[in-house]
C-alpha cells in the first residue's frame, strides 16, 4: 500500500473535479490531500466520501496568491515531514507549473499528462499520450521516491464515492522561502463557463465561422448544453477568437464527454488537443474534412444553418 498526497486547487473553496476524478482510483491506498488556503466544507466532506485520511489546509506568508515558489516550498516540507510515496496532481495550469518544480527538488521523476494509471502494489503504472496523441506510451518509475505525477482532467472520469474515510482536518502554518517573483493581481475570467480543460461539453468554432462578430450563435448552442466555448488556432491566429479560448497542441488539451467542432477542418495541430474526447460531432461544408475521420456524428453543412436548427431541437429536448 502506498502513502499518497493529492495536491488540490479550489475555486471559492470548491476542490476541482480532477481531484476526485484521481481519488476514485486510489481507494486500496493510504490517501491524503492538501489544499493552499481554506476549501469549503462541502468540499471537506466531499472529499472524505473520497476515502481521504487526512485534509491539510496550509497558510502562511508569501502564500495569499499562487506563485510557484512559495506552493512548490510550502509542499516540500509537508512531503518530507510525512514521508509520500507519491505526489498527485491534476494537469492544469497550476499543475504544470509547480509539479516540475518540486519533482526537481527532490530530483525524482515525473509523469505528467497520465491519461489512465494503476498500481501493482506500490509500483505505479500509467498511461500516456505521445506525438501529440497518435500513440499512448506505459510509463513506470525508476529511482528513489517521491514520485510525481500530473493527470489529465476529464480523462479518468468520475466514479462514485465508496469508501469514507476520517477526512481529518490539519490546518498547518507554513512560512514559505522568500518570493522573488510578487503577483500583483489576477485577474478574473469575465465568464462563468467552466474552464476548457475541466469543461465536460465544448461548442468549438473554427475558420468557417468567419468572424467574432458570430459567436453569438455558438453562444446560444453552449448555453443551452451548458458547455464552454472553445476556437480552433486559425480563428485565433486571425485575430477572432482570445488564445485563452484555443484548444490545440499550442493551446488546450481538452477530454470532455462532448465536443462539438463548428467549422473546424481538423488540422493536426487541433486534432492533438481534442482528440481524447469522449463523443466528437463535426459540422463542415467539406465531407472530406479530416475532423470527419475523427468525429463519431458528422454533419455535411453550413454551420450558419446547422447551428441554429440543432440549437432550436435542443431547446425542445431540454
Amino acid at each position: 500500500m502506498a502513502k499518497i498526497l493529492v495536491f488540490t486547487e479550489h475555486n471559492n473553496g470548491n476542490v476541482k473535479n480532477v481531484t476526485l476524478e484521481i481519488l476514485g482510483r486510489l481507494t486500496s491506498h493510504q490517501v491524503d490531500v492538501c489544499a493552499v488556503g481554506d476549501i469549503g466544507s462541502e468540499s471537506e466532506k466531499k472529499l472524505a466520501e473520497y476515502g481521504v485520511a487526512n485534509i491539510h489546509i496550509v497558510k502562511g506568508s508569501h502564500l495569499e496568491k499562487y506563485s510557484p515558489e512559495g506552493y512548490a516550498d510550502c509542499l516540500k516540507k509537508l512531503i518530507e515531514t510525512n514521508g509520500y510515496d507519491c505526489v498527485f496532481s491534476g494537469s492544469t495550469s497550476m499543475g504544470k507549473d509547480v509539479m516540475p518544480r518540486l519533482a526537481s527538488m527532490f530530483s525524482a521523476g515525473m509523469v505528467s499528462e497520465v491519461v489512465n494509471f494503476s498500481f501493482e502494489g506500490e509500483q505505479f503504472k500509467g498511461i500516456r499520450p505521445m506525438f501529440a496523441g497518435k500513440c499512448l506510451s506505459q510509463v513506470e518509475f525508476l529511482g528513489s521516491k517521491p514520485h510525481f505525477i500530473t493527470v489529465r482532467p476529464n480523462a479518468l472520469g468520475m466514479s462514485d464515492p465508496k469508501n469514507k474515510g476520517a477526512g481529518k482536518k490539519n490546518d498547518i502554518a507554513a512560512v514559505a522561502c522568500e518570493i522573488k517573483a510578487i503577483i500583483k493581481d489576477m485577474v478574473k475570467s469575465k465568464s462563468d463557463r467552466p474552464d476548457l480543460t475541466e469543461a465536460n461539453i465544448i461548442v468549438s468554432a473554427g475558420r468557417g465561422l468567419k468572424s467574432k462578430d458570430n459567436f453569438p450563435i455558438i453562444n446560444e448552442l453552449a448555453d443551452v448544453l451548458g458547455a464552454t466555448v472553445g476556437a480552433s488556432r486559425a480563428l485565433v491566429d486571425a485575430g477572432e477568437a482570445p488564445h485563452s479560448m484555443q484548444v490545440g497542441q499550442t493551446g488546450k488539451v481538452v477530454s470532455p464527454s462532448l465536443y462539438i467542432a463548428c467549422g473546424i477542418s481538423g488540422a493536426i495541430q487541433h486534432l492533438a488537443g481534442m482528440r481524447t474526447s469522449k463523443i466528437i460531432v463535426a459540422i463542415n461544408t467539406d465531407p472530406q474534412a479530416p475532423i470527419f475521420e475523427k468525429a463519431d456524428y458528422g454533419i455535411v453543412g453550413d454551420l450558419f444553418k446547422v447551428v441554429p436548427a440543432l440549437t432550436a431541437e435542443l431547446k425542445k429536448i431540454l
